[in-house]
């Protein structure tokens, strides 16, 4: 019983050192540069209010349709912050929402107190980089009031929304660290009419602004120019919702 008791304890500790070795690895994530945080500020255009999440709305009018947007991975949610602010000067309410342990599976729901807060607005997207792209799908699946989705470099877990009939839209670059093939692959889990966008020369870091991703290719366009092409078709998307 002794040597049982023994393995027993060795199997919990163990666990216990993974548990905690997992979350100090997942409390250090990648960025913020210092180009997102000064997108943090408000502008002539844009203010920007952070409390529960950070919402970007444009100055000069009211919005009617909201981006809600869960971040990649490990990566400060904050680094989001130069697309999401370029996106709202284009006149919606962006809203930026942080997920538990940075990681955007742990917390699918993160966005349900968005809803509560902003009820006049009329039309709303969910979105994510990467894994906060998977969990934007899985919030939209059991959430009726979502009419799009936007994917950067990204696709849904499942093919449970193939059939929804929720506007979708897939962006990714040709040097992403997850191959072309894969973005291919998984076309089949999305809409019929899903909008795909392939940035030439893109990778997957420059979606947000946080460094260099382990793993990932380096990009053949700047940071700046890849976010450009981002903001203008994630904008036009947004755009149609409602239509």
């Amino acid at each position: 019983m002794k040597i049982i008791k023994r393995i027993v304890l060795g199997f919990v500790i163990t666990l216990a050192l993974i548990g905690i070795g997992f979350v100090v690895w997942a409390e250090t994530p990648l960025g913020p540069a210092p180009e997102a945080l000064a997108a943090l500020q408000s502008g002539s255009n844009v203010t920007v209010t952070t409390d529960d999440f950070i919402t970007f709305r444009p100055s000069n009018l009211q919005p009617e349709t909201s981006f809600i947007f869960y971040p990649g991975g490990r990566v400060d949610y904050r680094s989001y912050a130069v697309p999401l602010h370029a996106i709202a000067e284009q006149g919606y309410l962006v809203v930026l929402v942080p997920v538990k342990l940075n990681m955007a599976f742990f917390d699918i729901n993160a966005a349900n107190p968005v809803f509560e807060k902003y009820p006049e607005i009329q039309h709303w997207a969910v979105g994510g980089h990467s894994l906060g792209g998977v969990a934007s799908a899985l919030f939209a699946k059991d959430h009726p009031q979502v009419e799009g989705i936007v994917f950067w470099a990204s696709y849904p877990a499942d093919d449970s929304l193939k059939n929804s009939g929720l506007k979708m839209l897939s962006i990714y670059g040709t040097n992403d660290m997850a191959g072309m093939g894969k973005f291919d692959d998984t076309k089949s889990l999305l809409t019929a009419d899903a909008q795909y966008v392939v940035i030439e020369g893109g990778n997957h870091a420059q979606f947000g602004d946080y460094g260099p991703q382990p793993g990932d290719n380096e990009a053949a366009i700047s940071r700046a120019d890849q976010q450009a092409q981002v903001v203008k078709v994630t904008s036009e998307f947004l755009k149609e919702l409602g239509k």
